[in-house]
């Protein structure tokens, strides 16, 4: 075992490329499959050696007791473990709450393995895939630091071929959030409540996902997909107007990342980011978040 130092470790957020929520299941989760990818923007969380386990965060917002992930992820670590130790975390806040790109669960992820890397490693990668399954339904897939298909509540993990992550790797991405905030639970609650119709069939998930991957050298934009997007519509209309207009004024498929409220844009390399920004501010004010960074 190595000794015991401080680190930092990247939290990058997600947004989700396809997701098909294809039905509930009986321990109240959903089951679904989607592409989601991670961005090259996000938090960031220190670890440093402590007496038990605490979390701090920059962005008052945050929860610091037990409902943090980060606290979760920690508690699952020593019990995989056996690890006896503590750990300080504190959180350098970008990713907002209620926005659909993973925040809490990247934040997590980076603390088990900021956790890993000062236990020694007592954690193969199989292991910590398990134990960040345990935690929350997507924290999985930013073990793997690329681009993944995520299927059942989100811990089955699959890695896309070469070719198909290919296709959009490094890609810009403007990502920007209105002032409110969608929490996840009250998205899933308005797809049990619109059922079936909120839900996509499992064949039909594979066949829109299949259709894509079968087809070599496919644009991204062919792959655009988000069924939760008839949840928060309904409700919050800023949403899909302003996705309209950017569609009528740039010829550009926005959509909604997750469950919202958080969407993006992906920007070829000549395309001229400011007038799309000044859209976007114009449309959902100051307050609106508006980033723009690339595809890991």
């Amino acid at each position: 075992m190595g000794p015991l130092s401080a680190i930092d470790v990247p939290a990058p957020a997600k947004i989700n490329l396809f997701l098909a929520v294809t039905g509930g299941r009986g321990d109240g989760y959903h089951d679904l499959v989607s592409v989601a990818a991670p961005l090259l923007w996000g938090d960031e969380v220190h670890a440093e050696p402590a007496d038990a386990f605490s979390v701090e965060c920059d962005d008052p917002a945050v929860p610091t007791d037990g409902s943090n992930l980060v606290l979760r992820a920690a508690a699952a670590f020593a019990k995989a473990s056996g690890w006896a130790g503590g750990a300080r975390f504190s959180i350098r806040k970008k990713i907002p709450l209620g926005a659909g790109l993973g925040g809490a669960s990247s934040d997590a992820v980076a603390a088990l393995t900021a956790l890993n890397a000062m236990a020694g490693d007592p954690l193969d990668a199989a292991a910590l895939a398990g134990v960040a399954s345990s935690v929350g339904s997507d924290c999985a897939l930013f073990l793997s630091g690329r681009p993944v298909v995520m299927r059942g509540r989100g811990e089955r993990i699959e890695a896309l071929s070469k070719e198909a992550y290919g296709r959009f790797r490094g890609m810009r991405v403007l990502v920007f959030k209105p002032a409110f905030a969608i929490p996840t639970p009250w998205a899933y609650a308005r797809l049990v409540a619109m059922a079936p119709r909120g839900y996509i069939s499992p064949a039909r998930a594979e066949a829109m996902l299949g259709a894509w991957l079968g087809k070599p050298g496919a644009p991204v934009s062919e792959l655009l997909y988000n069924s939760m997007e008839k949840a928060a519509f309904a409700k919050f209309a800023a949403l899909p107007e302003l996705l309209q207009r950017i569609w009528d004024r740039f010829g550009i498929a926005a959509r909604m990342s997750g469950s919202g409220s958080a969407c993006y844009a992906l920007l070829h390399e000549d395309v001229d980011a400011v007038p799309i920004m000044a859209e976007i501010r114009g449309a959902w004010g100051a307050p609106a978040l508006v980033v723009e960074t690339r595809l890991a």
